[in-house]
């Protein structure tokens, strides 16, 4: 009873705010001509006091008194016109406001809404929180107020940040977590993804010293690894950042999941990808960017500044194929990493809108698209538009 109670306050109060407007409209009207004809009539006796002070002529104020008088003339005879038409013109519009926008919207709630389903505060859905991320993230944080000791919780509720973009939160949840329950891996990690996160991508002194922390745990890393040598490519050393690159992809099972992205960062940096062979299995040299058997012999003789130049050129022609064909998924991942690579952030941003055209956000390829533009630090911010 009390919800009907406070819908039907909140339905009058609209409507007379609706209404407003309308019924004051004829009162306004008239304010507006009797203000018009009050500045007129100053503006006469204005003009007496500047004929007194010989501020202007006789025939001057003559001339002004006239205009001035026409136009006094001209808005006291339209008030008897103008004064009833309001009420009538409005008529329907209050009616509808009145009668008919509420019934409609009485209509679509009934139809659409759930005026059987009981109130649910906070603490019944903390007590069953489903699949509701809001109210899970609610449920650990009043459990960890009350026992901020509880290291497990910590180490629960930091990847839920992370997911969530609370990147400051996860981590202060990591290292807490590293605090209460010592290092590991997968804490160690998770604290240096968040410091980059912070840092807009960029891996930075503590985010590697952290990463070589996590390997002395775990020397097969792949993940630390993969950042690590990230970090080399990041402060412009392009050799060594390959040689980690290319440890990283001799160490990893061919069908690894992260090897197509260590690939393209060997690529990136002048080498030859693993599995570069068209015999060999995964391969597919035909995809759009693809360095050629040819190309890859070329860079090894060229210096630096040359194996740049030619980078930069296989890049701007991977990005007029997909123009042609945009259908290639893989070729957008591959286009927006490199623009990103080559430092040219604004190219990464157009390369990523036009491959949200290709793949919509709502699809899974798109939301991929979107967090490697939050892995590399691009601007999402009118990508989706």
């Amino acid at each position: 009873m009390l919800f009907w109670i406070l819908v039907a306050a909140l339905t009058a109060a609209l409507a007379v705010i609706l209404l407003y407007p309308l019924l004051r409209g004829a009162k306004a009207a008239d304010n507006i001509r009797a203000g018009e004809a009050a500045v007129y009539r100053d503006q006469l006796r204005e003009l007496d006091r500047d004929l007194d002070g010989g501020l202007i002529t006789p025939e001057e104020a003559d001339y002004a008194r006239a205009e001035i008088g026409r136009r006094l003339i001209a808005v006291s005879a339209d008030e008897p016109a103008e004064t009833p038409k309001p009420a009538r013109h409005h008529r329907f519009t209050e009616a509808f406001v009145l009668l008919v926008l509420p019934v409609l919207g009485l209509c679509l709630y009934l139809t659409t809404g759930r005026p059987d389903l009981p109130s649910q505060p906070l603490e019944a859905r903390l007590e069953n929180p489903g699949n509701d991320v809001a109210v899970l993230i609610t449920k650990a944080e009043r459990h960890l107020a009350e026992k901020p000791d509880d290291g497990k919780g910590w180490d629960v509720l930091a990847p839920i940040y992370f997911r969530t973009m609370r990147v400051s939160d996860a981590q202060v949840a990591y290292r807490n977590a590293i605090r209460l329950l010592g290092p590991s891996p997968v804490r160690l990690d998770g604290l240096a993804e968040t410091l980059m996160a912070v840092s807009d991508g960029v891996v930075t002194e503590e985010a590697r010293q952290v990463l070589e922390q996590s390997l002395t745990l775990q020397p097969d890393n792949p993940r630390a690894r993969f950042y690590i040598a990230l970090s080399m490519e990041q402060a412009g050393r392009p050799d060594e950042a390959r040689q980690a690159f290319e440890a990283l992809a001799k160490q990893s099972p061919s069908d690894a999941p992260w090897l197509p992205l260590v690939n393209q960062h060997i690529t990136m940096n002048g080498g030859a990808p693993a599995g570069a062979n068209p015999a060999a299995p995964g391969a597919n040299p035909s995809a759009p960017g693809n360095p050629t058997q040819q190309d890859v012999a070329a860079a090894e003789n060229m210096s630096a500044g040359d194996r740049q130049q030619m980078i930069r050129g296989m890049v701007e022609s991977l990005d007029a194929k997909l123009s042609e064909d945009p259908n290639n998924f893989e070729g957008w991942v591959r286009l927006v990493r490199s623009y990103a690579v080559l430092n040219d952030k604004d190219r990464a941003a157009g390369a990523l809108k036009r491959g949200l055209a290709a793949f919509p956000p709502p699809g899974e390829e798109g939301r991929q698209l979107l967090a490697l533009a939050r892995e590399l630090g691009i601007a999402t911010e009118g990508a989706t538009q």
